[in-house]
């Protein structure tokens, strides 16, 4: 399916040096910072970004993979499997997640060297920070959704420079490849190092460590109708889009009612009568609840080809029809505790 024809594109980053930005930094460390970041190019180019990514995946299923991003990743897994965790008492933390960290740290300009291949090399000092964060805190030991959106701005870098192209089959492709490759990584992580979820909002937040998943898998869903909402209360799910693969790794690590451990999720399931409302409703919760919350977003480095310049920001255009407006209330309707 194209895409909507009132998607916008997303801008060409040149990347000659020397660039004219410095490299990204830790910028947000106030609510005024906040509320500055809000009103950025980069932020902007972001969501557009997300947008794009949800709207590629409408009524497709997992496909085959990008290669050289995809064996990145498979590297990083490797590294699990060489460095063991350490056999110590701490119920959340294993120090050995310190010795993995230390590792990428070391080789991140080698792996990046080999992905970027000659003709991209310049653009390594504007990606390698998020790299870095895309995976958990190595000092906290934990992992959560300010991680994961340092890999999804890790791949919207990576689109800036055309290193891929924002094209709907390639879009497609870094959500039901990369994306789904990514998380694979990450679960393994915190199953193998045993991390803590960063800032989780227990039984009233979405999920403990993620979020994107579900907002891909909705959008995967968007137009079925044959699928209902209801449907994720009957588990076991099948392994065809995102939202099921999520849900079921929630069965795989909590135990006890749904409607308990989950209540966002299963707020969802019964209140909510469509695919299109939950991945609108999800796009909004995640403005509000992750990017709009300093604690998360003020450990994201920015600047460089995330722009940090208020002059230039336009609010992000609705990609399709569903949209709600932007002066709509920033939360999922499901968001608040009843």
């Amino acid at each position: 399916m194209p895409l909507n024809s009132q998607t916008r594109l997303l801008p060409l980053r040149q990347i000659e040096l020397p660039l004219c930005q410095a490299p990204p930094e830790l910028k947000i460390r106030t609510d005024q910072d906040l509320e500055v970041w809000k009103s950025t190019k980069g932020y902007s180019d972001y969501l557009l970004f997300l947008h794009r990514l949800s709207e590629a995946v409408v009524g497709h299923m997992l496909l085959p993979e990008i290669h050289n991003i995809l064996g990145l990743l498979d590297t990083l897994s490797d590294w699990v499997d060489e460095i063991p965790p350490l056999q110590t008492p701490q119920r959340f933390g294993n120090l050995a997640f310190r010795a993995w960290g230390a590792r990428l740290e070391e080789r991140s300009e080698e792996l990046l060297s080999k992905l970027l291949g000659e003709k991209f090399a310049s653009a390594s000092p504007y990606l390698k920070p998020y790299l870095l964060t895309s995976f958990g805190s190595f000092l906290r030991m934990d992992y959560g959704t300010g991680h994961e959106s340092s890999f999804a701005i890790f791949l919207l870098c990576l689109t800036l420079i055309r290193f891929f192209k924002p094209e709907p089959d390639e879009e497609r492709h870094l959500v039901l490849s990369v994306f789904v490759r990514y998380l694979q990584l990450c679960w393994k992580l915190q199953d193998v190092y045993r991390l803590e979820p960063a800032g989780s909002h227990g039984v009233w937040g979405l999920d403990d460590y993620s979020f994107l998943g579900y907002i891909f898998g909705s959008g995967q869903l968007r137009d079925q109708t044959d699928i209902t909402v209801a449907s994720v209360l009957n588990p076991p799910l099948p392994q065809s889009n995102l939202y099921f693969i999520s849900i079921m790794r929630i069965h795989q690590v909590k135990h006890g009612p749904f409607y308990e451990h989950s209540s966002q999720l299963h707020s969802i399931a019964v209140g909510v009568p469509n695919w299109g409302k939950v991945n609108n409703g999800l796009f909004k919760m995640y403005e509000a609840e992750v990017l709009g919350k300093r604690v998360v977003v003020q450990h994201l480095p920015l600047g460089g080809l995330i722009e940090w310049d208020t002059h230039v920001a336009q609010p992000h255009a609705p990609l399709t029809s569903r949209d709600v407006p932007a002066s709509a209330d920033t939360r999922a309707p499901w968001a608040h505790p009843r």
